[in-house]
């Protein structure tokens, strides 16, 4: 019903057909063909030697990338689709890129090997947009060659971070250097001894309107003081996640990113496209979970027939595609927001899909498991690791609690119409007998 590896244009796109342009459909071709033709034939031994690399490494974060990695590295260079994220290399408005994201969330061997990874691309996007030509020299070239991978430091263990006001880290000038001092964790990609780079947010002043006290520096992974403390678990296993302290790390006055107070400013032109694509890769999850369903319903017998012949088995598999359904067009509502007004006043449709996203894909990866039944949580299967994935993604970039705060201020907003007063109603007979009636309780 949803072949998103087919080159026919997928019907959730119908709606947006007077949207794409031919480039789209070059763009998605050339990026299906890629994954069709060269990762797919090779994704199980692609596994079979990082997990052989992992098993042999002092820590599985410390693992180099596979040869398969650099050699779908260099096809996807020869096939035009390296750096597929950048604009200026896809050519492609939000809405177009959000599906050929659904494709590499699904298959995240392509996303490495396109150089499409996070937190490297909103990394790339930050100083394509706000670097200098010394830091596009020195950090950027490298970072779109593939040849070293960046960390982003926010998120901080002493405060909620889910309101980054809180961030308290603090970038103090001294004369031709700051002098960076902070604690941070869950800074993903920082364990990796590929990581070279972070871009640090943190507090550069005390007064004035609370988002304009932040601010993003450059720091180079070797500066002195930066000391990483441990790598951090997800559900019980460690990922390449770090808890950090930053101890008066002295950095050029150069490495400060647009100017003091500016990282807000910076954080929203880098978190906007990010959400957007966090969400389509979880519902290209979501859609590669649901084909493990069909696949193995089809595969299975008991008390008699096929579980595909179990109208419980059925109802489920229903309920997901238009779980699915739904949740993909309002990712496309967002994206279409954003290329028409921009990331601002798309900002409640983005904390939308933020929660809609995860919830629908974790919903339909349990389901997954529950068919699979013991399989379903092996090392055989991926399901697991999945669900442990799309879990976290609902703390990533803030938790659903924080989104559902911005959609709901939106709608408060809202003047209320006539026929919404028509709808609640109203009893005259508390203003003509006004009896029992709290004065307080009165607006």
């Amino acid at each position: 019903m949803h072949d998103f590896l087919s080159e026919e244009l997928p019907v959730s796109l119908l709606p947006y057909k007077g949207r794409l342009s031919p480039r789209f459909f070059e763009a998605r071709k050339q990026v299906l063909r890629f994954i069709v033709e060269d990762v797919l034939p090779v994704q199980k031994e692609w596994q079979r030697q990082y997990a052989a690399l992992q098993a042999e490494a002092s820590h599985p974060v410390f693992a180099p990338m596979p040869a398969l990695h650099w050699a779908l590295r260099d096809k996807a260079k020869a096939r035009g689709v390296f750096n597929f994220f950048l604009p200026e290399v896809c050519g492609l408005s939000v809405l177009e890129y959000s599906p050929i994201q659904e494709v590499l969330g699904a298959v995240p061997e392509a996303n490495f090997a396109m150089n499409c990874m996070a937190p490297d691309t909103g990394n790339m996007e930050v100083l394509e947009k706000y670097g200098t030509a010394e830091h596009k020299k020195q950090w950027l070239e490298p970072l779109l060659n593939g040849d070293i991978r960046s960390a982003f430091a926010m998120t901080e263990p002493g405060v909620a971070s889910s309101d980054a006001t809180n961030i308290c880290s603090s970038i103090k000038r001294d004369g031709d250097e700051y002098v960076i001092n902070g604690h941070k964790w869950y800074i993903s990609g920082a364990c990796r001894p590929s990581c070279k780079v972070f871009i640090f947010m943190g507090k550069t002043s005390n007064e004035g309107p609370k988002h304009k006290r932040h601010s993003m520096i450059i720091i180079p992974r070797d500066t002195p003081g930066v000391e990483i403390l441990r790598p951090l678990a997800v559900f019980g296993h460690e990922h390449d996640h770090a808890e950090i302290i930053f101890k008066n790390v002295r950095v050029p006055v150069t490495n400060m990113l647009l100017g003091e107070g500016r990282g807000f400013e910076i954080a929203q032109g880098r978190l906007g496209p990010g959400r957007i694509h966090h969400c389509m890769r979880t519902i290209g999850q979501a859609e590669a979970a649901l084909g493990a369903i069909v696949h193995r319903v089809h595969q299975r017998v008991a008390f008699g027939t096929t579980l595909a012949d179990k109208d419980t088995i059925r109802e489920r598999i229903a309920e997901a595609r238009m779980d699915l359904t739904m949740t993909r067009q309002l990712c496309y509502l967002a994206a279409v927001v954003a290329d028409e007004k921009g990331f601002k006043a798309a900002r409640s449709y983005i904390s939308m899909i933020k929660v809609a996203a995860p919830r629908m894909a974790l919903k339909i990866i349990d389901e997954a498991i529950q068919i699979h039944g013991a399989h379903g949580v092996s090392q055989d299967s991926r399901l697991s690791d999945e669900w442990t994935h799309v879990r976290h993604v609902r703390l990533a970039d803030g938790p659903d609690i924080v989104h559902l705060r911005t959609v709901a201020k939106e709608e408060l907003r809202r003047p209320v119409s006539t026929l919404s007063k028509q709808i609640s109603g109203t009893n005259e007979n508390i203003a003509k007998y006004g009896m029992f009636v709290n004065p307080s309780s009165r607006l």
